[in-house]
């Protein structure tokens, strides 16, 4: 079989994947199929600045139409990945087409995790899941003209994100969350009561403790959303309660699947020939020691490019820091680390975070698992290097704002 690539999932992590293999050298065949119907894009502005119509349609594209035939990328767009074969190294599409390949990158993302039961809101109008820009799309103009009641289920970043947005086209806003403040999983409470008190302060009405009950419905269109037995009316519903791997495919062919494709930290999956990058992969990460999924876009941008190196038979080691961006009104942040060291951490301050300018640090065993800089700039990339160092701080010169960070990362670790 003459060498052909097969890319399932046409969204970031496999469009990037296929630039990388041709900046390699690759010269055999490569195929990126996707079920969207558009060529690959990056999801962030969906629900921040395309959804609020402050980002041009062609910005949020990972290449100009024309790279793809410039680089020989076959497109197979609105098809679907129907089966796959690991013996005999094939993917048949929805449409019969039958593909065979010599390797296989399974770049298949992530879906909105959905309401079910009766009162879910199936089928009514104006209840909205936000994943393709065709939701954002449909979702924007449910918004733009404003003055429309808009009902949010799930306190998370894509619920304050879509709420900020809500608010900005002039929409009365009501954010529905389970836990005690908005992002208290991922930020902690202090944190969180941060984000909180942006939202009310820009008129924002947040429900938080709150347990969510069926979406209601008349005549075809949603009406509101039950709420510890209290009825919020709505015009427009947005549902943000999480996110599922597509890994389907992979599980029917039989690959180990555990909340994603478990991959090695060569992004390897368990039969040969098959790889996986992006949402949709659960890689083991050589800092923490055991299998992890990450569904934030710079894992995307990395680990596609990180796979096509691995299949071309590169010695890879997948160790990113898990990093991802918010924007909400005047909030800005970034932040970089592993979640899954942070439950026990010390979080400490560079800056007064009463201030909202400030860089928060999680401390575990003096060292630095994660760091979040809001409205300070330019400072990430010395906070991603703490991390990665693994080296031992002196707490009183981490919050001191007039010693670099860069001279902490330099630090040998120890």
């Amino acid at each position: 079989m003459d060498r052909h690539i097969v890319i399932v999932g046409a969204g970031l992590a496999g469009a990037k994947a296929a630039q990388t293999l041709r900046k390699e050298g690759f010269d055999g065949a490569i195929t990126l199929v996707g079920q969207d119907p558009e060529r690959p894009y990056i999801r962030p502005p969906l629900s921040k600045d395309y959804l609020m119509g402050k980002e041009e349609r062609e910005a949020g594209f990972v290449h100009p139409q024309r790279w793809y035939p410039e680089h020989d990328v076959t497109l197979l767009l609105g098809r679907r990945a129907e089966t796959l074969d690991v013996a005999a190294r094939r993917v048949t599409l929805d449409s019969g087409e039958p593909l065979p390949y010599t390797g296989l990158l399974l770049a298949t993302g992530s879906s909105p995790r959905r309401l079910t039961g009766s009162g879910s809101g199936e089928g009514l109008t104006g209840v909205h899941y936000l994943r393709t820009r065709a939701d954002s799309d449909v979702l924007r103009a449910d918004l733009a003209d404003g003055g429309r009641r808009v009902a949010i289920v799930g306190a998370g970043w894509i619920g304050l994100e879509v709420a900020a947005a809500a608010r900005g086209y002039g929409n009365d806003v009501t954010v529905l969350g389970r836990e005690a403040v908005p992002l208290e999983g991922p930020l902690g409470p202090e944190l969180g009561a941060i984000f909180a008190a942006v939202h009310r302060e820009h008129g924002v009405d947040l429900r938080m403790s709150t347990t969510t009950g069926e979406i209601l419905g008349h005549d075809g269109a949603v009406t509101g959303v039950m709420a510890h037995g209290e009825v919020v009316p709505a015009d427009v519903v947005v549902v943000g309660i999480g996110a599922v791997p597509n890994d389907e495919l992979a599980r029917a062919a039989g690959l180990t699947v555990d909340n994603g494709v478990v991959v090695d930290a060569s992004l390897r999956a368990s039969a040969p020939g098959v790889w996986a990058a992006g949402d949709v992969a659960r890689a083991f990460h050589p800092r923490l020691g055991h299998h992890h999924r990450v569904e934030h876009w710079a894992n995307a941008l990395r680990s596609g490019p990180a796979a096509a190196r691995s299949l071309l038979g590169q010695d890879v080691t997948f160790d990113q820091v898990p990093y991802f961006y918010t924007d909400q009104f005047d909030l800005g942040m970034e932040y970089s680390g592993f979640g899954d060291l942070t439950a026990d951490a010390r979080v400490v301050y560079r800056g007064d975070p009463a201030t909202r300018e400030f860089v928060a640090f999680w401390v575990r065993d003096s060292r630095v698992v994660a760091g979040m800089n809001v409205n300070v700039w330019d400072v990430n990339k010395p906070i991603d290097a703490l991390i990665r160092s693994g080296a031992p701080v002196d707490e009183a010169r981490l919050t001191d704002a007039g010693v670099p960070l860069e001279e902490l990362a330099a630090a040998p670790a120890s």
